[in-house]
Order: structure tokens, then C-alpha cells, then sequence
């Protein structure tokens, strides 16, 4: 059903008017220190002022009227939007147990049910993660073992380019694939071929779905949630969840079958280990369980491929924008690696290199909005109280394009991370993962990921837009999505001399 047509307006009118009745004492709540923020309209809140493809642009925008913590209300959720790095990290990192809940958001909450890590709160959370991030550990985040199966696909993704004969593709299928194999051998204990029906599938299933999730139809539908089936965004959504969770049960129901206790060979494997360890002890496992195992490799599935293929692409084709910056990163490489296989060990030694892989996470601003949080206590933050259980928008964007904390912030700049004799800075303001208790627990898999793909793919290609298209024509406008990839463009691969 089009949510424009007269029948959906006036069911929309009505719904949300009963809702409106029912919740009558939702305007009395004490305003005692309260954040300010634009006054809401009857129903819609402050919808009417949201760009609703670059929310994050609004938001930053406000924060320049109402200051680093201000009220903002869509539909009948009320939320706070925190700017700025200095409130972002008094908020996520200096009050950390404060803030350190996931907001209840209806299309979060269809999707994982509370399970898993990402999007479920309190006790389940906490069990989930520990035993998450040590079986990580486990399997070789972080560690030779990792690096090893990473560099071993960087020679196939290489292979996969050098058969286009700088030729022009995209880039986005490829490069999702690459990423996904090194999750996917953790997860699974398994690599697949970029070609393979089912993998390209899965894919497909990750990508659309981040595309949904950032779309008005599943927006209108988190703020009115009775209306979901109005929603074509959701059921879309939806569909793609229970068929991915089908391939996993699929997945794990064979793994059951040829567990080996001392033979663990992927992350499915420790987890039903786990719960007959836990069923032995108890008749049924609290926390694992399979809703929570269907959650936890959904979570770690789509975290691990999305953000590194997308902080990747956005490397390629800033590259082929400033090829000066792409000529200094060979020219570091050679100079330091030559055409020795790069290892994690080398990014000490190619500063330059890593600035600019730096500063294409801070420019790309892949999670504009981050993952919304929430308060777990009343809280004072600059001043202002925060009840508990307030929505909470810590804003990215604001962070990494904070004017007093970076030079040039609406530039591509490596300089950013560089001193005045060339050598790698560290940045407070840099939080592409977010920050505190809820930073990405992947973290350092996907820093290991980023700079092995972007330093061997540097060093064996010279990147350059399709002919007929100039340095000038190619489009850093983000495309539209919870988050923010790049808009669709064709790339040449060419052998370095």
C-alpha cells in the first residue's frame, strides 16, 4: 500500500490520534532541566524539519541553535542527540555505564527480538559479548592466524582484478565478497568462491537489507509502529532476516552434527559447545540458545562485511579523485615494502599510508548516526537531566567533522593525522567505532582488514576512473542508508609499473 494514498493518511490520522488519547499524560512530563530543543507538533513531533535521507545533517544543524545536547522528538519517541566530541566522550566514555544501553528501535526489535549482541540489552548483552569477543580471540582476531587468512584473500581479490585487464567494474561486489570470506572463515570455518550462488546470495541479503534500514518507509515505521503493515520497508526486511536465519539454522543444525569437542573449527562450533556445556548444568541454556546464536553470527555477519567493504570502496575512489594522495601512498609502499607481501607490522612504517587510511574512515563517516543508546540511570550531562531510559543519538558525523577538533573537516585531509615532520598522530576525535561500552567489539579485526586490503591492492594497482569520466566528474555525495557507502561507480584497475 503507497503510504501517500488518502486511505493511508487517514488510517495514519486515526491510529496515531487513538495513540495520541491513549498516552494522554505524555505531554505533562516535567520539563525540570530537560535538554531544549524545537517544539514538536501534535503527532509528527519534529518530523516536519528531518531530512529524511541525511538525518544526521539536520541534527548537526540544530545543534548549532539548541547547543551539544538538545531535545528532539519524532513521532511520539522523544530522543536527545548529543554533538560534538567533547559531549560524545563525556557521555560515552567518561559516564560510560550511564549510556551503555541499546534504545528499543521497533525495526531493531522485529528483526533480533533482544537476542544476540548488537541489539539486545542488559544481562543478555553483557553474557553474549564476553563470550563473543573471547571466542574472536580465540579463532585469531587480532593475531598471526587472522592476518594470515586475510593476506591469503588479498591474493584471490587481486587475481579477481587483475582478470578485468583494467578493464571497468564495480566495485561493490567484489569487495563485499573479499571482506565477507574472513568473517565468514571465523564464523563458519570456510571461505567461499566469489561466484558461489548461495555466498552471493547471502550478500545480497546483508547489502539490501542496510539499504532498507536506512529508507523513510522503515523510518515512519519505527516512529509509528502500529502502522507497520503499511511498511513495505519492514516486510522487505523482514523476508530478508528469516532467510537468512534459515541458511544459519540450516548451518549450524550440520555443524551439530559433526561437533568435536576438541576439533573446534568456527565460531558456530564454540557456541554449541557452549550449550551443551550450559544444558549439562541446567536443563536449558538461559543464553544459549539458538534465537541467540541465529543473532549473534546475523550481528557479527553484517558488521563484519558492511563497514570495512564500505570504508574500502570509499578508499578506491578517493583514490581515483586525488591521484597526487594515491601517487604518495605507492610511492611510501614501494619505498618501504617494495614487493614484499605487506603485514600488519609494516603500518609503523608507512605513516603517510596510514593517515590517509585514517582519514578515509573519518571523511566516509560510514555510521553517521551510530547505533542510538540508551541511558540506564537518571543522568546531568553539560548542565542538562536525563531521565533513564532517554533515546539517546550520540551523532558521529559531529565527531568527525567537528570544526574545533579538526582542520579541514569537510576536506579529504591525511594531514589531519600527520605532524609537521610527517610522522603518525593519533587523533582523541577520531571514533569511527564509536566509543565506550558499546564500541565495536570488532574494532581490531576491521583496522587489520582495512589497511592489509588497501595496502596490497595500492601497491599492485593503479586506480583509475572508467574513460570518458574525469577525476572531476566522480561523486563524493553518499548514497542513502542507515549508512553511508558511496554512490555506485565504475573503477579501473592498473598493474603499477
Amino acid at each position: 500500500m503507497d503510504l501517500m494514498d488518502p486511505v493511508s493518511l487517514l488510517l495514519l490520522f486515526v491510529l496515531t490520534m487513538a495513540f495520541f488519547l491513549k498516552r494522554g499524560s505524555f505531554w505533562k512530563t516535567s520539563t525540570r532541566d530537560l535538554p531544549p530543543g524545537p517544539r514538536p507538533w501534535p503527532l509528527i513531533g519534529n518530523l516536519h524539519l528531518l531530512d529524511m535521507k541525511r538525518p544526521y545533517r539536520t541534527l548537526s544543524e540544530l545543534s548549532k541553535r539548541y547547543g551539544p545536547v538538545f531535545s528532539f522528538q519524532l513521532g511520539f519517541q522523544k530522543i536527545v542527540v548529543l554533538t560534538g566530541y567533547e559531549t560524545v566522550k563525556e557521555a560515552l566514555v567518561n559516564q560510560a555505564d550511564a549510556f551503555a544501553e541499546r534504545a528499543e528501535v521497533p525495526i531493531f526489535e522485529s528483526i533480533s527480538k533482544g537476542y544476540g549482541v548488537v541489539f539486545s540489552h542488559g544481562e543478555n548483552w553483557k553474557v553474549l559479548r564476553r563470550f563473543m569477543l573471547a571466542t574472536l580471540r580465540d579463532f585469531g582476531m587480532g593475531k598471526r592466524t587472522i592476518e594470515d587468512k586475510i593476506v591469503e584473500e588479498c591474493r584471490f581479490l587481486i587475481q579477481k582484478l587483475e582478470s578485468y585487464k583494467g578493464k571497468p567494474f564495480e566495485t561493490t561486489g567484489i569487495i563485499n565478497a573479499a571482506v565477507a570470506n574472513i568473517i565468514v572463515s571465523i564464523l563458519l570455518g570456510k571461505r567461499h568462491g566469489y561466484d558461489d550462488p548461495t555466498f552471493v546470495r547471502l550478500l545480497y541479503l546483508v547489502n539490501e537489507t542496510q539499504r532498507l534500514l536506512g529508507t523513510p518507509s522503515v523510518s515512519l515505521y519505527n516512529m509509528f509502529p502500529a502502522l507497520g503493515f503499511l511498511s513495505g520497508g519492514r516486510k522487505a526486511v523482514l523476508e530478508n532476516t528469516d532467510e537468512f536465519h534459515t541458511f544459519i539454522k540450516a548451518t549450524f543444525i550440520k555443524h551439530l552434527k559433526e561437533l568435536d569437542v576438541n576439533d573446534q573449527r568456527s565460531f558456530i562450533d564454540a557456541f554449541l559447545i557452549r550449550q551443551q556445556e550450559e544444558n549439562s548444568k541446567n536443563k536449558t541454556s538461559e543464553f544459549f540458545h539458538s534465537e541467540n546464536l541465529k543473532a549473534t553470527v546475523t550481528n557479527l555477519f553484517g558488521a563484519g562485511i558492511e563497514t570495512i567493504s564500505m570504508t574500502l570502496r570509499w578508499g578506491l575512489l578517493l583514490m581515483m579523485k586525488y591521484p597526487e594522495i594515491q601517487n604518495k601512498v605507492q610511492e611510501e609502499i614501494t619505498m618501504v615494502i617494495g614487493s614484499a607481501q605487506p603485514q600488519i607490522e609494516h603500518r609503523s612504517k608507512l605513516p603517510y599510508t596510514d593517515a590517509v587510511i585514517h582519514e578515509v574512515q573519518r571523511f566516509a563517516n560510514i555510521l553517521p548516526m551510530n547505533l542510538p543508546h540508551a541511558t540506564t540511570a537518571d543522568v546531568t550531562l553539560k548542565g542538562y537531566f536525563i531521565p533513564k531510559g532517554t533515546y539517546i543519538v550520540p551523532l558521529l558525523y559531529s565527531v568527525l567533522y567537528d570544526e574545533s577538533q579538526w582542520e579541514k573537516p569537510r576536506q579529504f585531509y591525511p594531514e589531519h593525522f600527520l605532524d609537521s615532520e610527517g610522522r603518525f598522530v593519533k587523533r582523541d576525535a577520531f571514533m569511527p567505532f564509536s566509543a565506550g561500552r558499546r564500541i565495536c567489539a570488532g574494532e581490531t579485526l576491521a583496522k587489520m582488514e582495512i589497511f592489509l586490503f588497501f595496502v596490497s591492492l595500492l601497491q599492485r594497482f593503479n586506480f583509475q576512473p572508467a574513460p570518458g569520466t574525469s577525476k572531476e566528474d566522480l561523486d563524493l555525495t553518499p548514497a542513502v542508508g542507515i549508512t553511508t557507502p558511496p554512490m555506485p561507480h565504475s573503477i579501473c584497475a592498473l598493474p603499477c609499473s
